[in-house]
């Protein structure tokens, strides 16, 4: 366990503590109880403990990634709603460390903006030099440069320590660089201090220093493979260099059936409820976008969805009714095409929301990969490696690419884009979807990414 975990942890317990102890004084003016129940440490612990360990089951503690503020209040809202019916089947069964119910919420609260601001802040000690993890790459390559360049830019607590040498290979970086060679890693890592080895080889066979790296391995230092590290510092693959045995050994890629059930039970809930929300909205958008332009209401256009088997998608018209009259383009900035009332519907997405009728059908999920259309699908297949597997899931009305990237209008923006739909697939979660949920509303908010 790392010294900044480990201060994040303490904090945390102090923070809760502190909480409970706080919300007495401020309910009851004491620290004595009531005359039915006293207060004392065995409130506090259990108090304590018990949110800790909400905070792990929704991996508040999980150090591999620099969280977002959004990602921390998802997080951290989920873990004390946790905590409440925790506690309270707790305080069931064991009545003599109950605490009132007014306190219970009221800890909670103060619990909850402490350890936001906490772990907002957190981040700013990780700089400090006694808490920053030193790296050191092993291997040659555009991949161990990529990672190098990135570090500095992702928010992070990682110092790059310098590239060492495999074998007799020459290094494409400056010698300033280099801090040792592949027979003498375990050394290395030891004079440069190092906490992290990150294994960029291209080829692996034969060049891979099995018995150093096994040491340093066994002595506390963590060893982990350049795409898995990229994956950790950017929240996308980097799918160029990924080969096929990678997706079949790497952690993650598994849509369970559990998974799917439960997609499928929040895509009829978050569907139904859009539906009855926005159903006052409709004819109000129906009747501007008629007195507007000539044409439909409604946009109707074959996209490939889950399984590469083609649907129908419904939108609110927003251009005019001979957009595409000299075949199929991608959308621009400032496209022309695009009416008064269009331009509007774009930027608040109200022209997504007849999508929840796909969603409600069953052809698309609330949260996936956004629905490509057949004749740019087949181009991209073509040009960019493993985009095919993006439909190994049903598509989304929002997803990871689109919180996280804007508008794609080309085969660059499509292969940026695959890189975080793929590690969405990758790692598709319950706490994935709220994430990217709360993340749409955001976008949404601020009028971001839409043309």
């Amino acid at each position: 366990m790392s010294k900044s975990l480990v201060i994040l942890l303490l904090i945390d317990l102090v923070l809760a503590a502190n909480a409970l102890v706080a919300a007495t004084l401020m309910r009851l003016g004491n620290l004595s109880g009531t005359s039915e129940h006293a207060f004392g440490w065995p409130h506090v612990v259990v108090f304590a403990l018990v949110l800790m360990l909400c905070g792990f089951f929704v991996e508040l503690y999980n150090h591999e990634r620099e969280l977002s503020k959004t990602e921390i209040a998802v997080r951290i809202s989920i873990s004390i709603t946790l905590g409440f019916f925790v506690l309270s089947a707790l305080y069931y069964i064991f009545p003599d460390i109950l605490v009132g119910r007014g306190i219970l919420l009221m800890a909670l609260g103060l619990f909850g903006i402490g350890q936001f601001v906490w772990h907002h802040c957190h981040g700013l000690l990780l700089s400090f030099p006694g808490l920053a993890q030193r790296i050191v790459i092993l291997g040659n390559g555009s991949l161990g440069k990529k990672i190098e360049e990135i570090m500095p830019s992702v928010r992070h607590n990682y110092v790059f320590a310098g590239y060492i040498r495999p074998g007799n290979e020459a290094l494409s970086v400056p010698d300033t660089s280099v801090v040792g060679s592949s027979d003498e890693i375990f050394e290395t890592v030891k004079r440069t201090k190092a906490h992290k080895i990150i294994v960029s080889l291209a080829e692996r066979r034969g060049v891979l220093p099995v018995r150093e790296i096994l040491r340093c391995k066994l002595s506390g230092v963590e060893v982990i493979d350049a795409l898995n590290f990229y994956e950790q510092l950017t929240g996308k693959l980097l799918v160029e260099n990924i080969n096929p045995s990678w997706f079949i050994f790497s952690n993650g890629f598994r849509v369970t059936r559990f998974i799917r059930c439960y997609k499928r039970v929040l895509d009829v809930l978050f569907s139904l409820t859009g539906i009855i929300l926005a159903a006052p909205l409709m004819p109000v958008v129906a009747l501007a976008i008629k007195l507007d332009s000539r044409g439909p209401v409604f946009f109707r256009q074959n996209r490939v969805g889950q399984g590469e088997k083609e649907f129908m998608l419904f939108k609110f018209r927003t251009m005019t009714q001979d957009a595409e009259k000299n075949g199929a383009v991608w959308a621009q900035q400032n496209d022309p095409r695009v009416t008064r009332v269009g331009n509007f519907l774009r930027k608040t997405r109200i022209d997504e929301i007849p999508q929840l009728f796909n969603v409600l059908k069953g052809d698309m999920s609330f949260v996936g990969p956004r629905p490509e259309r057949p004749e740019f699908v087949q181009m991209l297949e073509e040009k960019i490696p493993y985009y095919s597997k993006r439909h190994f899931v049903k598509p989304g009305v929002t997803g990871w690419a689109q919180v996280k990237y804007p508008y794609g209008a080309s085969v660059e923006d499509s292969l940026e884009k695959l890189r975080y739909d793929l590690y969405y697939i990758k790692n598709l979660s319950i706490l994935m979807d709220i994430l990217i949920v709360m993340e749409t509303i955001k976008v949404v908010l601020f009028g971001r990414g839409a043309r």
